[in-house]
């Protein structure tokens, strides 16, 4: 016996075993049969993009929409929509005032912002509100993108943000 009259076997076998099942829930009597709706079959790339929600760019570009690429092009060169000037603030005025600051920027619907915080020469050692500013970014929910200005902006001493386009509860 070689492998085919092995397979021809198997598949003999595997139609007896289908008849025999199709034979046994004919047999089993449903009082209200109901027709069955016939379901599609989904391809799972298609499956994948509705379950994750992926937009199609081709659709968003024909309905006038810019792609997240041209939006960040946009808003590196754009000026700041407000700015705040920390100097002469200590550590813990400034992060309330960076609080206030941000919640309010992100009511009014800014896209970017502008922080002075100094380079830091009066500091001993490290500049303490260039590093406040680096963690309040880091831990703010809405702070995006952010980076040093550039010379006419304070260069090291001010800082950029891109605020994020999200909701957050009780903010």
């Amino acid at each position: 016996m070689d492998f085919g009259d092995i397979l021809d076997q198997w598949d003999e076998s595997e139609k007896k075993k289908k008849s025999s099942q199709n034979n046994t829930s004919s047999k089993k009597a449903n009082p209200d049969p109901k027709p069955q709706p016939e379901l599609k079959k989904i391809d799972p790339l298609t499956l994948w993009m509705r379950r994750y929600g992926v937009e199609d760019k081709d659709a968003a570009a024909e309905r006038g929409e810019s792609s997240a690429a041209e939006r960040r092009r946009r808003l590196l060169h754009k000026k700041p929509d407000a700015m705040i000037d920390l100097h002469g603030l200590s550590r813990d005025e400034a992060w309330a005032s960076l609080d206030a600051f941000f919640k309010d920027a992100k009511r009014r619907g800014f896209e970017k912002i502008l922080i002075i915080h100094g380079k830091g020469n009066h500091s001993s050692g490290e500049a303490v509100l260039k590093r406040t500013v680096r963690e309040f970014i880091e831990r703010c929910p809405f702070a995006g993108e952010s980076g040093h200005s550039s010379v006419s902006q304070g260069a090291a001493g001010a800082s950029w943000v891109l605020l994020k386009n999200v909701n957050v509860p009780g903010k």
